[in-house]
């Protein structure tokens, strides 16, 4: 029996104790916390019918407002820095930044980190265009099903994304993807993932679970069951022993995030950073990783580590970087 038979057996406890070994085999012992930094809150695009910028393409007047200033996104990166989160990836909406902008928010933060970034765009015909400051490319495959993404995803074709990850691969770059759960792909899609990651040599892999935005098809769907996650990322991690596995989950969900790691995942994404601080929240996901057994690279508690009200990499940043650790010291107690 088949990894997949067994998650459409109801099996998936023996699958993630499976994944437990190779977790403790390959000696990821240490989970990261991850956060997305956005650039814009516009996509030209804008028809994925799951996402939260589908309902704002006839809301948002002038696109050039909803793009985040700069100053605000270092701001966001420098905070990272300091509580010891990494950065996700850049992600942004088709047609929000020029490709010379993206790359030079991109070395800013290669400044401050002292790491190169992912970047999460969209298709990019511009790769070359990038250097050191870029780490890898993220492919927004989003479903594991090709007939349902064509559906979900109109402008958004998997050969084009696949083309500019194999690019990638040619310039030295690594490549991620990203799948959400619960878009309507059943366990017998899980094939056509894993011969994607293999066709293209995928580094990297970012699960979430579908977060219902008011607006959208989805708005009345149910987030995926929590066994059904937890088996598929095992599955992915016992047929990719070595590959980095990014799980995200939601505050109402954060008891997924126990089951998820042993499954496989590296690490944890998708929480509002700022506002769950300090928070009961903050301090349910530490807990949750502390009874993995496993050590956290940065926190969600330590308010020591937000450090100053100002900023060390450029002054310019100073009123964001106090709004955000106000923002954190404000929700400290909620």
């Amino acid at each position: 029996m088949n990894y997949i038979d067994k998650i459409k057996n109801f099996e998936n406890l023996e699958l993630i104790a499976k994944a437990e070994k190779i977790n403790k085999k390959e000696g990821y012992n240490t989970i990261t916390l991850e956060r997305a930094i956005f650039l814009s809150w516009w996509c030209d695009k804008g028809d994925c019918s799951f996402c939260y910028m589908s309902t704002q393409k006839n809301k948002i007047k002038d696109p050039k407002k909803a793009k985040r200033r700069i100053p605000a996104i270092l701001a966001e990166a420098e905070l990272c820095k300091r509580l010891g989160w990494n950065i996700e990836f850049l992600s942004g909406g088709y047609d929000s930044f020029e490709t010379e902008e993206i790359k030079s928010i991109a070395n800013d933060i290669y400044k401050i980190t002292e790491e190169g970034v992912w970047l999460n765009i969209g298709i990019t015909d511009d790769l070359e265009e990038y250097g050191e400051e870029i780490i890898g490319v993220t492919g927004a495959v989003e479903t594991s099903n090709p007939e349902l993404h064509d559906k979900i995803c109109p402008s958004k074709s998997l050969t084009d994304i696949g083309n500019m990850l194999d690019k990638a691969k040619d310039l030295g770059f690594k490549r991620a993807i990203t799948i959400i759960l619960g878009l309507g792909e059943t366990p017998d899609d899980i094939m056509y993932l894993i011969h994607y990651i293999k066709d293209h040599d995928i580094d990297r892999i970012i699960f979430y679970s579908l977060n219902p935005h008011e607006g959208t098809e989805f708005e009345n769907s149910s987030q995926p069951a929590s066994l059904y996650y937890a088996g598929v990322v095992a599955t992915i991690r016992l047929t990719f022993p070595k590959i980095e596995i990014i799980c995200g989950t939601w505050t109402d969900n954060l008891a997924n995030i126990g089951p998820l790691i042993l499954s496989g995942a590296n690490g944890i994404t998708k929480f509002p950073l700022f506002k769950m601080f300090g928070t009961k929240y903050g301090k349910r996901v530490e807990e949750e990783v502390h009874w993995t057994g496993r050590e956290l690279k940065g926190t969600f508690t330590n308010e020591k580590q937000l450090g100053s009200l100002t900023s060390t990499f450029n002054s310019e940043l100073d009123s964001y970087i106090k709004r955000y650790i106000n923002e954190a010291l404000a929700n400290k107690f909620k």
